[in-house]
């Protein structure tokens, strides 16, 4: 550094001398007149040289690779978001369970009278999609806190090291600004558990990040958020309190939670009067906050190509097939056997899926979305936590319908039915591995244990679905005059609504229930 200076001072003194004799050329002075040509070039090609060299010198390659030099953390935001609980609709009991957090942050010296020390981690585990990461930004906006962001896998470099030197310089910069809210989004990147074969970098990086979170001092308001999708990955060390001191799970949203998020993401768009946001809410069973304001945002873009001045219910319905079911092809080049083994195929879980109740039938298409052919969509009445034995076989028989239609209709089968086939096969493994529902008897088997036994679990999971196929086959059998009036239909007209299904319904009197 001394050198560097050195240089600099000598090349102000030269660029000094070399201006004064420039000068000198054109506007001479008595003064200079002694001063020779040569001795002049001398001190104007010294000048050059230094300035080349300093130049160089402030440039130079660095002999290590510059991630080790770098102190700061990439995509850190350091902003404090604009975004509050009135943004974050559907998870009222979360963020119920969130204002103390923010109250202490906010009166802090209440608390500390009592002797409570603030959560020193707040962990969101659940599936992608859900608000985890805008559940963070908005404690953080409720706060008026510093946010700082980083995801875990800005941890993880090959060289040793550099991952623990980033945890402290984040941490230290989070001390520095407190109250600080950090936020690691996909902590399992460097949270997963330690054995003999992990990482000794990624090792290094986990050991900093528990040094951090347990070394807070008491006056200092700095608290860490992570999400995850895979809480089974993350380490116990890290789980334990004093440092992600409460796990909360971030789940798919409920009726009344979807149709919140819904209104938040629609109340900056034009709708028209038919649209009843209950209504679509019902029809999204499952889907997270993030497919929600996808569906949405779908439905605007499709208005905009309609060249509608507001969202219809139409626009809507059609986001909820783009989403589910894939983008429509637009020419597809389906021959006439085949579409009509599709037909049947589709026909024949909407007969069953309507005759046994397991969901409701919203629509019944055979048009081309995606990778299928066709495709039924369907949507429980309400939201369920518990399903009886009965009506997870119910579901086996509604999954098994499409093959049992091409069976019965054609004598042969297709590899259309290859994605019912696993759902069914996943259902039946469950019921026998998981929730004690078969011969076996109340029996929970863990995977470790499934290799020892598998020929046993195959039989009795191979007993369940062919139950299911059995009795597939009897309801369609008993009611194949209106499985070709469904069929035909789809042919003719490619698609079938909710209402149109019932009016084939009535035409039949009391379709006979089979599945006993």
């Amino acid at each position: 550094m001394k050198r560097k200076s050195l240089v600099f001072l000598i090349l102000v003194i030269s660029i000094i001398a070399s201006t004064i004799l420039l000068l000198d050329r054109f506007y001479p002075s008595s003064g200079l007149s002694e001063i020779k040509t040569r001795n002049r070039l001398i001190i104007w090609v010294f000048t050059i040289i230094l300035l080349f060299y300093y130049i160089k010198s402030g440039s130079k390659p660095q002999l290590v690779p510059s991630v080790l030099s770098n102190e700061k953390i990439a995509n850190k935001e350091k902003d404090k978001p604009d975004v509050s609980f009135k943004d974050v609709a559907g998870l009222d009991e979360i963020k119920e369970e969130l204002q103390e957090t923010i109250d202490f942050l906010n009166n802090s010296s209440k608390y500390k009278k009592m002797g409570a020390r603030i959560p020193k981690g707040i962990l969101f585990y659940g599936p992608p999609g859900t608000g985890k990461t805008l559940l963070a930004k908005a404690v953080a906006g409720e706060t008026n806190s510093v946010f700082l962001y980083a995801s875990g896998s800005e941890f993880v470099e090959k060289y040793v090291g550099v991952g623990a030197k980033r945890v402290r310089s984040l941490f230290e910069r989070a001390k520095k600004e407190a109250p600080s809210i950090v936020f690691i989004d996909e902590i399992d990147a460097i949270g997963s558990k330690r054995n003999l074969e992990s990482n000794n970098e990624k090792d290094q990086t986990l050991n900093q990040l528990l040094v951090e979170m347990d070394g807070f001092n008491t006056h200092e308001t700095v608290i860490v958020i992570g999400a995850t999708n895979r809480l089974d990955l993350l380490d116990e060390a890290l789980l334990r309190p004093g440092r992600f001191d409460r796990h909360i799970f971030v789940g798919s949203p409920n009726m009344k939670a979807r149709q919140q998020i819904l209104e938040v993401h629609t109340r900056n768009k034009p709708l028209d009067k038919s649209v009843n946001i209950l209504d679509i809410a019902r029809k999204t069973h499952g889907l997270s906050g993030a497919d929600l304001a996808n569906i949405a945002n779908e439905a605007a873009i499709i208005a905009v190509r309609k060249n509608r001045s507001k969202i219809t219910i139409e626009e809507f319905d059609a986001a909820i097939e783009r989403v589910l079911a894939g983008l429509e092809i637009k020419n597809p080049t389906v021959l006439l056997k085949e579409k009509k083994t599709v037909a049947f195929h589709e026909a024949g879980h909407a007969l069953v899926a309507k005759l046994l109740k397991t969901e409701m039938v919203q629509k019944v298409s055979i048009v081309p979305r995606g990778q299928a052919l066709g495709y039924v969509l369907k949507f429980p009445e309400e939201d369920r936590y518990l399903l009886t034995e009965r009506e997870l076989m119910n579901k086996i028989i509604t999954l098994l319908a499409g093959r049992a239609a091409e069976e019965l209709i054609f004598k042969e089968i297709t590899t259309g039915a290859k994605d019912d086939l696993d759902k069914a096969t996943k259902i039946a493994r469950e019921m026998v591995c998981s929730y004690g529902m078969s011969s076996l008897g109340p029996i929970a088997i863990d995977e470790q244990h499934i290799k020892y036994d598998y020929e046993l679990l195959r039989a009795e999971i191979k007993r369940i679905l062919d139950k299911g196929y059995k009795d597939a086959l009897k309801i369609l059998e008993e009611n194949r005059t209106l499985l070709n009036h469904i069929a035909d239909t789809l042919i003719e007209k490619e698609s079938i609504d909710s209402k149109e299904l019932e009016q084939i319904f009535k035409i039949y009197e009391n379709p006979i229930d089979c599945a006993t």
